[in-house]
């Protein structure tokens, strides 16, 4: 290699790496601040875990998602329960609860073994508490309304209007 292209080759070497190098620390600076967690419960610490002892006493964790946690020897795709709170008040979560066939309240497609069963015939103030901790369970608004877009545009194919 020639004296002179020894020089052109340093060069653009160099101008590469002070490229690069401004690339980097501008790409560092564009660092989107993480929202954090949107799922959180406004339930006292001691009413979630009485609540969260019929959780599991009534097996919802065999079908629901909950805090990342789902029984993983089952595969019912029913729905999270994380945020229910932002989407339905107590009192709807009750006469959910205690309606002989939940089914004719929120309609499923699985196969009846999958299908939400009825709670009506377990205890009023354990029905009450499981809608209470279920509405308990809120999601920041934030993320509903990214959920929403997304499944609006999943389900359409068109752009979301709020």
């Amino acid at each position: 290699m020639k004296k002179g292209e020894k020089g052109i080759l340093v060069g653009i070497i160099g101008f590469v790496v002070v490229v690069m190098t401004v690339k980097g620390w501008m790409v560092s600076q564009d660092e989107e601040k993480d929202p954090g967690i949107p799922f959180y419960s406004t339930a006292p610490p001691e009413f979630a875990a009485k609540a969260s002892v019929l959780y599991r006493k009534y097996k919802c964790r065999d079908c629901h998602l909950l805090g990342g946690l789902r029984n993983i020897m089952q595969a019912v795709p029913a729905p999270s329960l994380d945020g229910m709170g932002s989407l339905r008040d107590e009192e709807w979560l009750y006469h959910y609860f205690s309606a002989e066939d939940p089914q004719s309240i929120v309609p499923s497609r699985l196969k009846q073994r999958f299908q939400m069963p009825s709670f009506a015939g377990i205890p009023e103030a354990d029905r009450r508490m499981l809608a209470g901790y279920i509405a308990s369970l809120k999601v920041e608004d934030w993320y509903l309304e990214e959920t929403k877009k997304a499944a609006y545009e999943k389900l359409t194919g068109k752009e979301y209007q709020q």
